[in-house]
């Protein structure tokens, strides 16, 4: 059944999306929203691997045999070059001995083949048990959040924007997914890496590590400068692309207005000049950040060039061999990787931590009240409702609803009227405990609501909401949703009730038309239509109709009214309207004012008393006035 009650509150701006876009090749990026506190969301998110601790050892282990095997390779590379120098060179000066070792090399060779399936093999591994271990995790995590969210108040969702939850649980999960899958594992070999390139220079020289080393400062100073500058053009970057977007969205949602009123040039120049400044940003973003690898070229030059001059020097001297210098350029290529990979992934792994921390406020959030010790069950609802002695308030300092007694009938048809925010829907959400009052009792059949379990109290109601709410499915599984297991002639005979089952048949697919995302192949009026033929579908004792026919015709208006009267005999049910004439025949008529009723009473008593209900009649049907003939 369509549900959703309005509920009061402020609503908070959502926060801004962690995100970044990619810079140079130093992994320059936009600033990233980083979480409030890091240190206890990755506490927190580690814990969701304790029942993995094995695969993650597994994982550890095999990231640092593939690192290590990777490393050591370059250093055997340059063993098969001296011995092939050598002994090259030994048989052209006519050594005795001289020549080749042809055995030798093919045995490095078959070590340095085996060295990089080993190092493949266990990347593989590490890989494959790493997406294992990260999907388990966040499934977890998803599932957690899932639960959560059927168990948050009605509160929590009218103070909190729609887009705000659906991307905490589809955006910061993935982001949160690909971090754990990939970042982690890539964290641990370059920390290996680092460590191991390291160890091997300073075996193989410590002289010419030394002077690598001494590029670093030159680096760094490099990096933080174009860092610096690019990220307040990628700020800018950022603000144009939403600006044009937002222009975008805009002019494409309302395009039949911007059309009607020929603003199509408007539209178009404003586009241009947003689209213009966006340029320009992106532009300078890209422009500095492209600059880094040209720059860090150079200084990894300079150190090759020193590298290659001073070894060439210690190589004449005997102090080094030829291969060594080989192996060592390979590893000064090294060594600045990992240190740019941990920068690239620190702002992933901030971003990732941030959404965490998003999702796990989802999951601190308060939730409902506890249900009763034990709770009481209807077995055979009649469908008395009775207020007695009502206060409520969505926030403590603004009271809304004070002392309302209400007294229905079994069978009786309720409406509610009064102007906007006087409460009405507030009635509703009382009476379905999507928030709890906050003094006084709502009873069903004398059994206060409060002792009921929430779904089985909802069970006993039907609701249809001027807001319908239809999913991506066909026509017959939109109607069935109304009751589970329900046959095929009754979902028939509920939309026939409904006045639905003539365009549903004029349909090329009928009953299995296939309704969109937002239900957009079928008119606002058709969709309520097929909301009120689930609410007949469900058949309960009770019904709540919340402006239901504000989106059809006035015959159609007029057809479903007669249906209601038909189908809900016996039924008690409560109709908001602000159209009062759709409510002229109600058994009772509530009439309520800054949270308080203020009148009862039948449509012709009301009338009679020329009260508000009255006032509010007329501004509606106002009674034209007679000139004298």
């Amino acid at each position: 059944m369509s549900s959703g009650p309005a509920g009061g509150g402020s609503r908070q701006p959502p926060r801004q999306q962690p995100g970044f876009f990619g810079g140079g090749p130093m992994g320059l990026a936009m600033p990233v929203e980083k979480a409030r506190n890091a240190r206890g969301a990755l506490a927190r998110l580690l814990r969701y691997f304790r029942p993995y601790a094995l695969p993650v050892a597994v994982v550890v282990v095999t990231a640092i045999l593939s690192t290590v095997f990777s490393i050591l390779s370059p250093k055997l590379l340059g063993d098969v070059i001296t011995d092939l120098f050598v002994g090259v060179a030994a048989k052209l000066r006519g050594l005795p001995g001289g020549g080749v070792n042809f055995a030798a090399v093919r045995h490095l060779l078959l070590v340095l083949a085996l060295l990089y399936v080993f190092s493949s093999a266990f990347s593989w591994a590490q890989q494959y048990v790493m997406a294992g271990v990260a999907q388990r995790a966040v499934y977890t995590i998803r599932q957690q959040v899932m639960e959560k969210l059927t168990r948050l108040p009605i509160n929590f969702f009218d103070t909190h924007p729609h887009g705000e939850v659906l991307s905490r649980f589809v955006n910061d999960f993935d982001n949160i997914s690909s971090t754990l899958q990939q970042s982690l594992t890539q964290a641990i070999t370059a920390a290996v890496t680092f460590i191991g390139v390291v160890v091997m220079m300073v075996t193989i020289s410590p002289l010419l590590t030394l002077v690598i080393a001494l590029t670093l400062p030159l680096s760094f100073i490099v990096t933080r400068g174009i860092a610096k500058r690019s990220q307040t053009y990628f700020l800018d970057r950022q603000r144009r692309l939403g600006e044009l977007n937002g222009h975008i969205e805009e002019m494409y949602t309302g395009h039949v207005i911007v059309k009607a009123f020929g603003h199509e040039r408007r539209a178009m120049d404003t586009f241009e000049e947003i689209n213009g400044r966006l340029y320009k940003a992106t532009w300078q973003a890209q422009f500095v950040t492209g600059i880094i690898m040209p720059l860090m070229n150079v200084i990894g030059n300079l150190g090759y060039v020193l590298v290659c001059v001073i070894g060439g020097i210690l190589v004449t001297r005997g102090a080094m061999q030829i291969g060594d210098i080989q192996a060592f350029v390979q590893y000064a290529r090294q060594f600045s990787q990992p240190i740019t990979q941990l920068a690239s992934i620190s702002n992933v792994i901030q971003s990732a931590l941030a959404s965490a921390e998003r999702v796990f406020e989802i999951l601190d959030e308060p939730e409902e009240s506890a249900e009763a010790d034990a709770p009481r069950a209807l077995i055979a609802p009649r469908g008395d409702v009775a207020f007695r002695a009502v206060d409520f308030r969505y926030q403590q300092d603004q009271p809304l609803i004070e002392d309302l007694s209400i007294a229905v009938q079994a069978g009786q048809t309720v409406a509610v009227v009064g102007p906007t925010g006087a409460g009405k829907t507030t009635l509703v959400n009382l009476l379905m405990r999507f928030y709890d009052v906050g003094a006084g009792q709502i009873t069903v059949d004398g059994v206060d609501v409060a002792g009921m379990r929430r779904g089985d109290l909802r069970r006993l109601f039907g609701m249809v909401l001027q807001d319908t709410w239809l999913f991506h499915g066909t026509i017959r599984e939109n109607i069935a949703y109304g009751r589970e297991g329900a046959t095929d002639g009754e979902i028939v005979a509920a939309a026939r009730a409904a006045h639905a089952d003539h365009f549903i048949r004029t349909l090329p697919h009928g009953y299995e038309t296939v309704l969109n995302e937002e239900a957009s192949n079928i008119s606002q009026g058709q969709r309520q239509l097929l909301t009120i033929a689930r609410a007949f579908l469900a058949d309960p004792p009770l019904l709540i109709l919340d402006e239901a026919t504000s989106n059809v015709d006035t015959r159609t208006e007029v057809a479903i009214q007669e249906a209601m009267r038909n189908l809900m005999r016996g039924r008690t049910s409560f109709v908001i309207a602000h159209r009062l004439s759709t409510i002229r025949e109600a058994d009772l008529i509530v009439v309520m004012r800054h949270g308080r009723v203020v009148e009862q009473g039948t449509h012709r008593g009301l009338l009679a008393q020329g009260g508000f209900y009255a006032d509010l009649y007329n501004s509606q049907f106002p009674v034209k006035a007679t000139s004298p003939a």
